[in-house]
């Protein structure tokens, strides 16, 4: 009877109100789906052999082979022939009838007809220039089938995949996988890190007050008065290594000063109130009053600047990867994949840049709904439940 009448907690009146939210929980469940892929890709249950050439260079995804398995961008027109009947763009001569006519009013077009007519591709069996057939011909082509035909060719590498391959013949989806693990621990990690240290030094700011509060306050300017972008690439430059390790600190190290703004204000309307000086009176320490009383009042202003810094925190490792400052080379992340992609395109190989990006943009919604839910949620003056 006692617990029927018990009103619900915070937690639990905010997981009520999130439940309630099906926007929220169907961002909570593509969060929760990216988080058991980053947990099977670190263990290696999955995506274990990404580094694989599975397939030719380049390949294209499934969707763009036309019927006969050819890519359908590469697909020559028919070329008519000079008795006027269309010949097939692989016959011999076709790439000649298909080149633009030469200009009339060149003063080198007989000269350059010359040179093309001179540089024709000798026959397979035709002789070498000493007159003599190469004595080795055949041992080698002996040799290239007794080798895997891995070692020379793409002769075991499939011509296409589901989601394409990029210039290694990896393929794109599983690389993808195991870049969001990258991507997504540097994320997290660095939040944790950022929202610790905001948590901490604003604690300590607003409950103590006076020339503590001066300090860090100082401390404070100093990091928001320079941009972000600047900052992060200065403690880049001064740390000189590439590695998960460095992107994590130069995000957490620069990342602190939101949370701490929140936390410092907070812990100064919260030092006042009725339940902290209770608990000064019965000679509680300063640790426990600020940790132990006020922490939790205002915990979740800390977990809404963590979901928010994870959002904010992977889209930074991308921009620090596109601009070299990121992953080393061998460590593959979104970051490093958008790096490749803008080479690729100029080439017309779009999917490794869809991939990479489809994944991030889906990841950041979510996780971008799921904050402004659980800033709702959380909000301690609404605590009425409809």
């Amino acid at each position: 009877m006692r617990d029927a009448l018990a009103s619900p907690g915070l937690w639990a009146l905010a997981w009520r109100r999130l439940r309630a939210d099906r926007l929220a929980m169907a961002a909570l469940a593509v969060v929760a789906a990216f988080l058991l892929t980053l947990l099977l890709s670190a263990s290696g249950l999955i995506v274990a052999d990404w580094e694989d050439e599975v397939a030719v260079n380049y390949a294209p995804p499934t969707f763009m082979l036309d019927r006969t398995g050819q890519p359908q961008s590469t697909a020559a027109p028919p070329v008519p022939d000079a008795t006027g009947l269309t010949a097939s763009a692989d016959a011999p001569g076709a790439r000649a009838a298909a080149a633009p006519p030469d200009n009339p009013f060149d003063p080198l077009a007989a000269d350059l007809a010359e040179l093309r007519a001179q540089l024709k591709e000798p026959a397979a069996d035709a002789p070498d220039m000493y007159g003599l057939t190469d004595p080795l011909a055949a041992d080698l082509a002996q040799l290239r089938t007794t080798l895997p035909a891995k070692a020379h060719g793409h002769g075991a590498r499939l011509p296409s995949l589901p989601f394409g391959a990029d210039k290694w013949g990896h393929d794109v989806i599983k690389k993808t996988i195991k870049g969001g693990e990258t991507s997504i621990v540097v994320g997290l990690v660095a939040a944790l890190l950022a929202v610790t240290l905001g948590t901490l030094f604003g604690a300590v700011s607003g409950y103590f007050g006076g020339l503590v509060d001066d300090l860090f306050n100082w401390f404070y300017s100093i990091f928001t008065s320079i941009p972000s972008i600047l900052m992060i690439l200065a403690v880049a430059a001064v740390l000189q290594q590439k590695g998960v390790l460095t992107i994590v600190l130069i995000l957490g190290l620069t990342g602190w000063t939101g949370p701490y703004r929140l936390i410092r204000a907070e812990y100064i309307k919260h030092k006042g109130r009725e339940y902290v000086l209770a608990a000064d009176a019965i000679g509680a320490s300063h640790g426990r009053k600020m940790f132990g009383h006020i922490f939790p009042n205002v915990s979740h202003v800390a977990l809404v600047q963590l979901s928010i810094l994870v959002v904010g925190f992977i889209k930074a490792e991308v921009i620090l990867s596109f601009l070299g400052f990121g992953v080393p080379v061998g460590v593959v992340s979104w970051g490093s994949m958008l790096n490749e992609a803008q080479n690729e395109l100029i080439l017309g190989k779009w999917w490794q840049l869809t991939a990479a990006a489809s994944a991030m943009a889906l990841l950041v919604t979510a996780f971008s709904l799921l904050t402004d839910a659980l800033r709702d949620a959380l909000d301690p003056k609404v605590r009425s439940f409809a």
